[in-house]
């Protein structure tokens, strides 16, 4: 660990290098070349593409892997747009520090590509796209079935992203604020966990999480919806920026709605909790579990970052909540075989999750979430 945040720490005075000085750890990062790049996409043809942004297109393609000429390794590779300044200084930036940071639930970096003035980054490959992609746009998952993710998946997929914002608040000597958390940043792989990625605007924050403020000599970054109120109106910003974004991402994965779109138009209509939430999962959310996950995105969004948990005290309370809820299913699923047992000889299979009675939320109040988003959306800030 000493290592790694003597690199990090490296990095952020390699950025002020001059931009042609690109000599990284060979053991930590792999440059390839033009060449390699275009075998690798099968000269970028258009039906690898699997993503398309503001600053470049993403394709899928087969990597050699060193010392091994017959095994080849599925990427994922980003050209740069050409025209995009901000843009390639996004990509020197997340090079520079996707190479040096190693977390599960960070995306890993493969290589990278720059020649010909053109940019490229190698990750691995996520075959199951985006965490937005299954909450608000289901077309987009290609060659699976579209189906909604269940309660435990997206408790553990926001675990396994909480998990990653605390190693880079907390897991090196200063901490590293993302500063773009959102659903479409967060990738799946095969298994559906999770990795965080895009760490191309990502600051260096306040030394042993001192919670200083550090006032930031560029414009205010970030995605409408997800950014803090408090960054964006002061300018100064905190580790408790990443934790609002967090807070809105649990509110998409509860709602499976669009935090910058249909949120706000909901919450100008009146539409409150729990009428918000997705109705995939209605009656499939334990009560107890419920109050503790709506009690964690309410605090990670509160206007003030002083009043805001820390990512630690988020990922252990949202690990709490995935016990409540596999206490609760457990205890629902013993009762529903035991009356079905008394009435049949043959002992029948364990019921699936989506058969057993609906939970009910009669004894939950929801008034100070629904004040709370109020203020968020209709800006009715103190």
């Amino acid at each position: 660990m000493g290592r790694t945040a003597l690199s990090v720490s490296r990095f952020f005075s390699l950025r002020k290098k001059k931009q042609n000085d690109w000599a990284f750890p060979e053991e930590l990062c792999r440059r390839f070349t033009l060449a390699e790049i275009s075998a690798a996409t099968q000269c970028f043809d258009q039906t690898l593409c699997i993503g398309k942004g503001p600053f470049g297109t993403v394709y899928k393609g087969c990597i050699k892997v060193y010392g091994d000429e017959d095994r080849k390794d599925v990427v994922a590779i980003q050209r740069l747009s050409g025209d995009s300044i901000q843009g390639v200084c996004e990509f020197r930036a997340e090079v520079l520090l996707l190479c040096q940071l190693r977390h599960p639930n960070l995306i890993s970096l493969v290589g990278f590509c720059k020649e010909n003035g053109d940019c490229f980054i190698v990750y691995d490959y996520m075959p199951n796209g985006t965490l937005s992609d299954y909450l608000l746009d289901p077309s987009n998952i290609k060659y699976k079935d579209h189906f909604p993710l269940t309660w435990k998946q997206r408790l553990k997929i926001c675990i396994g992203v909480a998990r990653s914002i605390h190693y880079l608040h907390a897991g090196v000597k200063h901490a590293v604020i993302h500063r773009n958390i959102k659903c479409s940043n967060i990738l799946l792989d095969q298994n559906l966990v999770s990795k965080l990625s895009d760490l191309g605007i990502a600051k260096l924050g306040p030394f042993a999480l001192s919670n200083a403020l550090i006032k930031l000599n560029s414009e205010v970054s970030g995605t409408i919806g997800y950014l803090d109120p408090e960054y964006a109106s002061s300018d100064k910003l905190t580790e408790k920026s990443d934790v609002f974004s967090f807070g809105m991402v649990l509110f998409e994965v509860l709602c499976a709605k669009s935090c910058s779109t249909e949120m706000p138009e909901g919450a100008e209509r009146g539409e409150t909790f729990p009428a918000m939430i997705d109705p995939f999962l209605a009656g499939k959310v334990a009560p107890d579990c419920l109050r503790k996950f709506m009690n964690i995105a309410e605090r990670c969004v509160r206007p003030a970052g002083a009043e805001r948990p820390t990512m630690g005290e988020a990922e252990v309370e949202l690990e709490r909540a995935l016990e409540l809820q596999e206490s609760a299913d457990a205890v629902k699923q013993l009762k529903e075989l035991g009356t079905t047992a008394s009435s049949s000889l043959a002992p029948p299979p364990p019921p699936a999750a989506h058969d057993m009675e609906d939970y009910t939320y009669q004894d939950i109040s929801f008034s100070e979430i629904n004040e709370n988003l109020s203020n968020i959306y209709l800006r009715k800030w103190p």
